[in-house]
């Protein structure tokens, strides 16, 4: 009897910029990115992602379900 090979193949991935990869710009209200920015307290985007905004959106690309989602309001909305 032949012995039996098994192949196992291993991804491993490396984190680039602290995770600044996977990061997308998020929409939501001014005056809680503001408050979450000073005071360090979650805000919560169009799409429903909750993070501490602390790096610069203009870094990276808009999430395609908040820039939906604001599209979708009609002109003159407040909410």
């Amino acid at each position: 009897m032949a012995p039996t090979l098994e192949v196992i193949e291993q991804t491993r991935t490396y984190p680039t910029d602290a995770g600044d990869h996977d990061r997308l710009s998020h929409y939501a209200p001014k005056d809680k990115i503001m408050e979450a920015m000073v005071n360090g307290v979650p805000v919560v985007a169009l799409c429903g992602k909750v993070w501490i905004p602390s790096r610069d959106p203009q870094r990276f690309p808009v999430c395609p379900e908040c820039k939906e989602i604001w599209e979708s309001f009609e002109p003159g909305d407040d909410e």
